[in-house]
């Protein structure tokens, strides 16, 4: 069953298309009120609208409604639900998408008052996940999502699922009612996939393995939705990862290997974007597809330099990273580019660029022009280096294993040919290090060992 099946109404978008959409985003003067981080009503419109517009629907009209109260059947009240009756029905509209969390309820209430589909934001980004997710695991978490969200409407959503049908009675009889069997064939497909998902894991786990004896530096790119991960991902590896102007263009992890100006490789993952209010399953779901970010030697934020909101991004990307478990301190330890600044004008650019110089784990950069791209990847050997360990070591000319191994593995900092051996000053990182000593335990002195 493929993920775009799990709809939030009784046809999925992606069986039935439809082609004009009513995009609205609820602006909650209460929330507004009690909270200062609150986003701009419009930023927040046009982020919907761009989701709308990932599974190829057609804006027929997008506007910010203001909600003093939310009613617990609409959300919206009563005067504005009859507006939109009208306007809905003036402009032929197929879809209303709404920029928040509907319950069952509202759903399906609007739905009869307005005579259309309605999905919320979680049944919308459910959708643009179920369209792009490519690999066995991103499709396999999908589906788990969905799944999980369509249990709260399983009597208007699972109508395709198998009936009533016979039996004893413990498993199922013609007593059993639509909700209960449906209920019941949604947790044995949950359990199929959660046994599916963590045979996917045990696989992913040895490959991770088997880096480890290779043991490459990994540097993960994270940032909001439409950063720019992936252009900049394509142009440090000139590799061909789906890269467009476009929400959630990426959402299964991609691995490429780069070598640095001191010679060493590293290995280089694009990750899925961030984006606010993401549904809790989402972020459930798609934790394993974040691992790397948590193996990660160092972690490099793209931010948009010119999105309105891109400070509120910053503290959404944040906040998912502390949410993974990498501690409050996350923001000290990465690197920050702030990518697209080919779109400033030159006085505002030179100014952003002066600014970043200020602080050296950040910088500017256009993933699409390449300036500042150089930049970076000198910096990432910088980073990389600090770490290094340097072993000053006597190796005999008859010994060409082991200085083939350094040279291969280490950055030699100096040589000195001596008649019978020669001396070599190497930078290691810790892993290597050690994996020289193991390898080759004659060479060492004692305070080396």
């Amino acid at each position: 069953m493929k993920p775009a099946e799990f709809s939030s109404t009784p046809d999925s978008l992606s069986e039935e298309p439809v082609s004009r959409a009513l995009v609205l985003h609820p602006d909650l003067q209460k929330r507004r009120s009690a909270r200062a981080d609150v986003r701009d009503a419009d930023a927040r419109l046009e982020e919907i609208v761009g989701l709308t517009l990932a599974i190829d629907l057609e804006i027929a009209e997008k506007l910010v409604v203001k909600v003093s109260r939310p009613n617990p059947a609409l959300l919206l009240g009563k005067g504005k639900v009859e507006e939109m009756t009208g306007l809905i029905a003036v402009l032929n509209v197929d879809v209303v998408v709404v920029d928040g969390q509907l319950s069952p309820v509202q759903q399906r209430n609007l739905e009869r008052i307005w005579e259309c589909k309605v999905i919320d934001r979680t049944g919308l980004i459910l959708e643009i996940f179920g369209e792009r997710a490519r690999t066995r695991e991103g499709t396999l978490q999908v589906e788990l999502a969905a799944l999980e969200y369509a249990r709260s409407r399983l009597v208007r959503s699972w109508t395709h699922l198998e009936r009533q049908r016979g039996g004893l009675g413990f498993v199922g009889g013609p007593g059993e009612t639509q909700i209960e069997s449906d209920r019941r064939m949604i947790g044995e497909r949950v359990a199929k996939i959660r046994r599916e998902l963590d045979q996917v894991t045990k696989t992913r786990k040895l490959h991770r393995a088997s880096r480890q004896k290779v043991p490459y530096p990994i540097v993960a790119l994270v940032g909001y939705t439409n950063a720019g991960k992936s252009t900049l991902f394509n142009k440090l590896t000139d590799a061909d990862v789906m890269a467009e102007d476009m929400l959630f263009a990426t959402l299964d992890p991609t691995m490429r290997s780069i070598d640095l100006p001191s010679g060493r490789k590293i290995i280089l993952s694009d990750t899925v974007g961030f984006i606010s209010d993401l549904p809790t399953t989402l972020i459930a779901a798609f934790r394993a597809t974040l691992e790397e970010v948590l193996e990660a030697d160092i972690i490099v934020h793209v931010r948009d330099a010119v999105h309105p909101d891109t400070a509120a991004q910053k503290t959404d990307v944040l906040a998912v990273l502390k949410d993974l478990g990498l501690g409050d301190d996350v923001e000290e330890a990465m690197i920050e580019a702030s990518n697209k600044i080919d779109l400033l004008d030159d006085e505002a650019r030179a100014a952003r660029v002066q600014q970043l110089a200020l602080d050296e784990n950040t910088l500017g950069l256009s993933a699409i022009s390449g300036q500042g791209c150089e930049s970076l990847i000198e910096l990432l050997d910088e980073r990389l280096s600090e770490s290094r360990e340097i072993l000053e070591l006597s190796i005999p000319h008859s010994n060409g294993a082991a200085s083939a191994w350094l040279y291969a593995q280490g950055e030699i900092m100096s040589r000195k040919d001596e008649e019978y051996d020669a001396e070599i000053r190497v930078a290691l990182d810790p892993a290597d290090a050690a994996r020289f000593r193991a390898k080759f335990p004659d060479i060492l002195s004692p305070e080396q060992s």
